[in-house]
């Protein structure tokens, strides 16, 4: 694992058949048994979500009440930092609350966004509890609230807004501030999100203002859609390549070992190519350059070899 790349380890969110049992089980050892496990995979920090996905619903009350208990049992058994992840205002109020950074140092909250609710309320948070703050760059306001960002300079400025609101009403250090430029699933990427967010990495690691911020990506959806076994591999060439654009933390599995592959690494050069390929020529729109890199990804898993790194 690179000593550059600083994981959030993933487990403990019921997109995962352990957590969903945890929590469908209200069995705060189940928890503890996930935290120990990433701890010793080397994660730097312990993301927890205890929200709904597709395969169990939640109740946001029944998150609240069990929030205290989960964050005592992780505790008692790690002093490797919490990250709270979730879009409600409450659930931040509450974890925080019962977080003791005593044992943990510095928790994370995850996220702000020009889509929360309660958004001041939530940048308060950041404030009253010292917390590190990631913040969503793939998202602007706009006249409706907010929009998804479709080109690197929206992001770019996105990511200011949050900076400079989070310097002036929160006192965070540009070093306190995680910004998340967002990462799409590379083979359905019809409209070159990708290369978006990478960009925006690369024009925010160029802003003097915004020297000293780290910036992170949520890792495991990128090569959804491609073959299972192809997917690792993938995965690792797209650390190489976003941790040039100045991409420092993941969020990701930590059981999957999420490193970058070395920049001479054929598997590279061909993530590369295909992510040029999504580039649009004159005259094009996004979409067609947007379906001619989903096709170059798909070629790309077909002739591969799969090799152990």
């Amino acid at each position: 694992m690179s000593k550059n790349l600083r994981i959030v380890g993933e487990l403990m969110n019921n997109s995962y058949a352990r957590a969903r049992k945890a929590f469908t089980e209200r069995d705060p050892k189940g928890y503890q048994a996930l935290a120990q496990l990433q701890a010793e995979l080397g994660a730097s920090y312990l993301s927890l979500n205890l929200d709904g996905t597709q395969q169990i619903q939640v109740r946001k009350q029944e998150m609240l009440d069990f929030l205290p208990e989960v964050i005592s049992a992780i505790q008692d058994v790690t002093e490797i930092p919490i990250a709270f992840d979730n879009p409600s205002f409450m659930y931040h109020k509450v974890a925080l609350r019962h977080y003791d950074r005593r044992k943990g140092g510095a928790p994370i909250l995850n996220s702000l966004a020009a889509s929360r609710e309660h958004l001041d309320e939530m940048v308060e948070l950041v404030k009253h509890y010292d917390t590190l703050a990631v913040v969503m760059a793939s998202e602007a306001f706009s006249e409706d609230g907010a929009s998804q960002c479709l080109n690197a300079r929206d992001s770019h400025r996105a990511a200011r807004y949050f900076v400079e609101t989070l310097a002036t009403r929160a006192g965070r250090r540009n070093d306190q501030i995680i910004i998340d430029p967002g990462l799409a699933p590379v083979g359905a990427d019809t409209y070159g999100l990708v290369n978006i967010g990478l960009d925006a990495m690369r024009l925010i690691s160029l802003d003097p203002e915004l020297k000293g911020v780290h910036m992170i990506v949520g890792l495991s959806n990128f090569a959804w859609g491609t073959p299972k076994a192809f997917r690792a591999e993938l995965e690792k060439a797209y650390l190489t390549i976003g941790m040039e654009a100045g991409l420092d933390f993941v969020l990701a599995n930590p059981e999957k070992s999420p490193h970058p592959l070395p920049k001479e690494h054929p598997m590279v050069a061909k993530l590369r190519d295909a992510l040029e390929q999504g580039r649009s020529r004159e005259g094009e729109s996004n979409e067609i350059s947007g379906y001619r890199q989903v096709e170059a990804i798909m070629a790309l898993c077909s002739e591969a070899e799969v090799v152990d790194f």
